[in-house]
Parts: C-alpha cells; sequence; structure tokens
C-alpha cells in the first residue's frame, strides 16, 4: 500500500478517494470499512467471507447491493472504481448477473461475460481527436506517440480496470489496456460515468470493441518514453498482423 504513488497520472481519476481510503487503511481499518466510509450508497463492501461458498460473485453483488472484498490492493482498487464509476459498475454487473441467469456459469464465459470481465480488469476509455484513434487502431506507433505527439495535449485517457492500476503500482514497459472510444465532449468523471453506463450495450460489447494501447507510451506518463527509441522495442510496440 505504501508504494502507490498518486502523482501517477493514470491514478488521476480515483486520486481523491483513494488517498482517504489509504489513509485508513495505514490506520488499521480491514479494506472494506475503509471503503463504506466514503461511499454514496451505491453499494456497501463487505469482507470476503460474506461470500456463500458454491455462489457466484457478480450474481451475490447484484442479488444483494453488497461488494466481498479482501485485504489486497485489487480488491482496494475495485473498490475505488465502484466509487468513482458506480453507474458504470452497477451496468456491468447487472449483464453479468443476467448472462448468469441465462446459462448458469460455465467452465469457460460466453463472449459477453468474456467482455465485460476484460474490460473491468484492464480497461480504460480514450477521448481524443479523430488522428490519434487513427493511428491507434492502425497500430502506427511513430505517428500515434511521435508525429502527432502535440494532439496527445487534447486527449484524455482514463483508466477503469482495477487489476490494470493494481499492474502500475510497479510500472512495466509492456503493460497494455484494453482502451474503448469515447466522445471528445467527455471532460468529467460523472459525466463519463453516464455516458459509459449507457454505453454499454450486449450485441456490440459481446465483439469486443476495445483497442490496446500500451499505456507507459502515453506522452507525459513515463519518463522514459521521452528517450530517443523508446517506441522501436517491439515485443510491446507490435505492428498489425499484416505487416508482421
Amino acid at each position: 500500500m505504501e508504494r502507490v504513488d498518486w502523482g501517477a497520472p493514470w491514478l488521476s481519476s480515483i486520486c481523491g478517494p483513494g488517498v482517504s481510503v489509504q489513509r485508513e487503511l495505514l490506520d488499521g481499518k480491514p479494506v472494506a470499512e475503509a471503503l463504506n466510509a466514503l461511499s454514496m450508497a451505491s453499494v456497501r463492501f463487505v469482507p470476503q467471507s460474506e461470500l456463500p461458498g458454491g455462489t457466484a460473485y457478480e450474481q451475490y453483488i447484484f442479488d444483494t447491493g453488497q461488494v466481498p472484498t479482501r485485504e489486497n490492493l485489487h480488491d482496494f482498487f475495485n473498490g475505488l472504481v465502484w466509487l468513482q464509476f458506480p453507474h458504470t459498475k452497477r451496468r456491468l454487473n447487472q449483464l453479468q448477473a443476467q448472462a448468469i441467469a441465462a446459462d448458469g456459469v460455465q467452465a469457460v464465459r460466453g463472449p459477453l461475460r468474456d467482455a465485460l470481465t476484460v474490460f473491468d480488469e484492464n480497461g480504460a476509455v480514450l477521448s481524443a481527436p479523430p488522428a490519434l484513434w487513427a493511428a491507434l487502431r492502425a497500430r502506427d506507433w511513430q505517428a500515434l506517440f511521435v508525429d502527432l505527439r502535440p494532439l496527445w495535449r487534447e486527449a484524455w485517457l482514463v483508466l477503469f480496470g482495477h487489476a490494470l492500476l493494481e499492474k502500475l503500482v510497479s510500472p512495466r514497459k509492456p503493460t497494455v489496456a484494453h482502451v474503448y472510444q469515447a466522445p471528445v465532449a467527455i471532460n468529467s468523471i460523472a459525466s463519463l460515468d453516464a455516458w459509459l453506463a449507457q454505453a454499454v450495450q450486449p450485441g456490440p460489447w459481446a465483439a469486443k470493441p476495445f483497442t490496446p494501447l500500451p499505456v507507459l507510451g502515453v506522452p507525459g506518463w513515463w519518463p522514459a518514453n521521452e528517450v530517443p527509441g523508446f517506441y522501436g522495442d517491439a515485443q510491446v510496440f507490435r505492428p498489425p498482423r499484416a505487416a508482421r
């Protein structure tokens, strides 16, 4: 917990509540109790032991409005995302529960549940000029991060996935987010949450409408990407399959 750097740009969307919850944790409170101190009653956080054996995690949240929470960074970040994006988290949970009710819990998730889980764990949202999106979809890293570098001042990248946030406590160059496109008019966490909750629709999302983005390549996010040759690492900044 002490290694969390709240000055890191990827934590900007959860920094406010994060600092408050961290303070409670460092004073000895359990994660669930610390999160509940800031919760606006969208959900209640409970110890993991409250989850009955044999009950699906997502179904339990949907039925009870309670989120089972362990004493680790993964669930700490999950709770912070719930605090900042309550409408979107509710929507993801609703669709997960509907899929479980229809198909049961299977050894392999269906396409929709898989896509929802990918975004919940590793997703991000990017509002950016069309030229940046075109370069990102083409995996034209030279254009995206070098030629069009000044355009990133007009972009807004918000990390959503709690596993992604956990990984970045110890930043590594290969870290990749699954990014979903947001309108350029979105300019606040509240408006982003409201828009995203409406945007999550079963049909389109089952196709995983996400684009991979190596997040530490984003200008201003990591000092190392200012060094010439940083984007030449083909193990991280991979060319499109056709080029390979």
